[in-house]
């Protein structure tokens, strides 16, 4: 029974990352530092590649199952939601700003701790605001309608794919910055869901170039493992000021589309769906609390070195 429910929490835990990372706006890192299982995330991440004997398989064991709701929900976002994201852009726009300004002192609240006391570390919070904001400036594709076209993969696509991969993957992972807007960026977003929905219907010939895009994802995990145990309080300064970075990236995002739409202004703001993402997030903290078992409270385990990442683990930072 007890790993029925293991197997259960961490489906819906995967589902819900899924549906935050297949479209731009909010992180699937951002899910699970509010259900409360990033550190377990990034430590079991770590330890896959990293880690020993019983560490490498605990991790596997945890990942499977994370995986395979993150697969469910990511391929009934690439069928259902992508196409509501082309045709109701503002209102999903809207949707993930009340999202993120809802998310924010939830998080902040979470890690109250290592914040408190610790006012000189805002700058890291300016330093993360300063580099999504300065991403989203530099978009070259913005305006431009810009795509790639992923049929037909040659050695440099295949680069261009990979390198693209490997930051929107790290993007995923880190709360604050969505992977999906990254992709966007790179004129892959449309191109890359279009690749999966393709594949889900059994044309293979989509299939290469999102194995490339796959072979992206090992980068940067142990450096973030290494902030979140070492510098704990100076990262969380930074996520929140990428989070809050991200609402002017969620404002630009519009102008990313394949037919580019204007930047989202007062006009176009949704304060209906505003107020739907501050639901979200609220219905994501009852979610935590009735999928947390007071066994498995703070969400560890022996097999991912709780002594070290250890969810809400407060180390004692200058």
């Amino acid at each position: 029974m007890r790993k029925a429910k293991e197997l259960l929490i961490n489906f819906i835990r995967g589902f819900c990352m899924a549906l935050a990372d297949s479209v731009p706006g909010v992180s699937g890192g951002t899910v699970a530092f509010l259900l409360g299982f990033y550190d377990r995330f990034i430590g079991s991440l770590d330890d896959l590649f990293h880690g020993k004997g019983p560490a490498k398989v605990a991790a596997l064991s945890f990942l499977v199952k994370l995986a395979f709701g993150w697969i469910i929900g990511f391929g009934l976002s690439a069928a259902a939601l992508t196409s509501f994201f082309d045709s109701h852009i503002y209102e999903v726009s809207s949707l993930f700003m009340g999202f993120i300004v809802f998310a924010i002192p939830i998080v902040a609240l979470e890690e109250k701790r290592v914040l408190k006391g610790r006012a000189r570390n805002l700058a890291f919070a300016v330093l993360g605001a300063a580099l999504v904001v300065a991403v989203t400036l530099l978009n070259p594709t913005a305006g431009s309608g810009m795509s790639v076209a992923v049929e037909h993969l040659d050695a440099g696509l295949a680069v261009y794919v990979f390198f693209a991969a490997m930051v929107a993957i790290t993007a995923m992972v880190l709360p604050g910055i969505s992977g999906s807007t990254l992709l966007l960026i790179f004129g892959l977003y449309v191109p890359i869901m279009g690749a999966v929905r393709a594949v889900m219907g059994l044309d293979m010939a989509y299939l290469p170039i999102l194995l490339v895009f796959a072979a992206g994802v090992l980068v940067f995990v142990r450096l973030i493992r290494r902030c979140l145990e070492r510098f704990r309080s100076q990262t969380v300064y930074a996520i929140l000021g990428m989070m809050a970075g991200s609402l002017y990236s969620i404002t630009q995002g519009p102008l990313t589309l394949a037919v580019p739409q204007p930047a989202m202004e007062l006009a176009t703001f949704s304060p209906l769906f505003f107020a739907a993402g501050g639901l979200v997030v609220g219905g994501l903290q009852l979610m935590r609390r009735q999928l947390e078992d007071p066994a498995d409270a703070g969400d560890t385990a022996p097999e991912t070195k709780p002594s070290e990442c250890e969810p809400n683990r407060q180390p004692d930072l200058p």
